[in-house]
């Protein structure tokens, strides 16, 4: 029989057969309603053997890594077969689990060597392959029907028949699309009570359709489907007036009086635009504007804004630290956060707050609002929850800048040794003594003040520059592979 995955009375639970009771009592625990909660998964991205170990030390159940060929990660991103074998007979060591992201849509190219490079793979037993291409998981259920396959949010699932379908054709895990609301998710849940779920819940947010987008290949002829994304939706781009009254129809340019501020436009007539539906539109919102991107002077793009909003956006990050304790009680398997390019702080530091507030929310503890201030010490570009819960159109977007920016805390360095008292640190950022350091470590974090500091000759200096160098610091407690960050405010 399929066991259940969504929360349910105590009393239901009994009602399992006894091997299956043993099962969920060991995945699951109540909270003070009555009510089982069983412990989603937490899953992390790996683009090194180095962040893969860091992310199982800070918490993580999983990890995902792929082949660059076949991945969505072409660059940064050091795993080749031996390092994916390395990896998984690691993680199985200690207990935790290896995903291949195998979830390129491929061009016939690809799809005619792909069964030749991915056969070595499956050797290796990995404990699931994420893909997203019919006709390649078509030929891999062929050939190995008992290799556990999760279906790749690129595939779009945003309803509880796709679910369905996709578990008739021998597809174990579905990740929904981050497009979801969290009663849509819920409601997959209800239908689909015997599938596994996998929901997104921190990272990098695409705007276009859970990545489907064309204005890499536009630009760079980069296929961010094929993994060679250039993130052109983050680039700097001009505001230029245009006008659609020509004898051809095309846009084309008007000069504009003045400098025009996008933030400062948007600011005086967020009153008036729609968000989603609701207020009346501005009339400006009806006419044709054109972009020019800061590289490519005088290459004039049009763009237009309906009832949904722009085309070509900076979306801000996803971050559903908040919601966490809603996604437990729905019962997903596994929460997920983006980030195959980010860096060792950026895995570490993830997976230790989403690991705390997984546990508090599997044991009915509340959700401690600290959480969301620990995330602030991490560049991004401004959080929003996505499409978890309906909001106002520009809480998505971010308008003013297409970088990542710390807010409350900046890496500095990694303990490469210990001892006598001493850390050597190799650092990443530049920081002084006098400075509020954090030393973020699995057994716990704490923070000192830096007192003092050497170089690697032993004399003392009081400034560690951002190049790559190697410093020492005196540090007391557990520090052995752990990360330095210093306090910004």
């Amino acid at each position: 029989m399929a066991w259940p995955r969504i929360a349910m009375p105590i009393e239901q639970a009994l009602t399992f057969h006894k091997s299956g009771l043993i099962e969920l009592c060991w995945r699951a625990k109540r909270d003070n309603t009555g009510i089982m909660l069983k412990t989603p998964e937490l899953l992390l991205p790996a683009g090194s053997l180095a962040k893969m170990r860091a992310a199982y030390d800070f918490g993580a159940d999983a990890i995902y890594a792929g082949q660059p060929r076949y991945s969505l990660r072409a660059r940064n991103n050091e795993f080749r077969l031996e390092q994916i074998g390395q990896g998984i007979a690691e993680a199985h060591e200690r207990g935790k689990k290896f995903f291949v992201t195998s979830n390129l849509l491929p061009h016939n190219d690809k799809v005619r060597t792909y069964m030749r490079d991915i056969e070595p793979v499956i050797d290796l037993k990995p404990d699931a392959l994420i893909m997203a291409d019919p006709g390649l998981i078509m030929m891999v259920r062929e050939k190995w029907p008992e290799v556990a396959i999760h279906l790749s949010v690129q595939a779009n699932t945003v309803n509880w028949m796709a679910v369905k379908f996709w578990q008739k054709v021998g597809v174990k895990r579905i990740i929904l699309s981050r497009e979801l609301s969290l009663d849509e998710v819920e409601k997959i849940r209800q239908e689909c009570p015997d599938m596994e779920l996998e929901v997104f819940i921190h990272g990098a947010l695409c705007i276009a359709y859970s990545g489907r987008c064309l204005l890499s290949g536009y630009f760079n002829r980069r296929d961010p489907n094929q993994g060679t994304c250039t993130n052109a939706c983050r680039w700097n781009y001009k505001t230029t007036d245009a006008t659609e009254e020509t004898d051809t129809g095309e846009a084309v340019p008007v000069k504009m009086e003045g400098d025009f501020d996008f933030a400062t436009a948007q600011a005086e007539e967020e009153t008036a635009f729609a968000a989603c539906g609701g207020s009346q539109r501005h009339p400006a919102a009806d006419k044709v504007y054109m972009l020019e991107e800061k590289g490519r002077p005088g290459q004039l793009m049009p763009i237009m804004e309906d009832e949904h909003g722009t085309y070509i956006m900076n979306s801000k990050d996803l971050r559903a630290i908040e919601h966490i304790e809603r996604l437990v009680k729905i019962g997903v398997d596994s929460l997920k956060i983006e980030g195959r390019t980010k860096s060792q702080y950026y895995v570490s530091r993830t997976a230790q707050v989403y690991r705390r507030a997984i546990d508090d929310a599997a044991a009915g503890r509340p959700f401690n609002p600290e959480l969301i201030t620990e995330l602030e010490g991490l560049s991004n570009r401004g959080y929003t929850a996505g499409f978890l819960e309906r909001r106002p159109s520009q809480d998505y977007q971010n308008y003013e800048t297409g970088t990542s920016e710390a807010h409350r805390s900046q890496f500095v360095g990694e303990v490469k040794s210990f001892a006598d008292g001493w850390a050597e640190i190799e650092t990443k950022n530049k920081f002084s003594v006098g400075d509020t350091l954090e030393i973020i470590h699995p057994s716990g974090n704490r923070r000192v003040k830096l007192e003092s500091m050497r170089d690697a000759n032993g004399l003392a200096i009081s400034v560690a520059s951002g190049n790559p160098l190697r410093v020492h610091i005196p540090v007391e407690g557990p520090v052995e592979g752990a990360l330095i960050t210093r306090m910004l405010a």
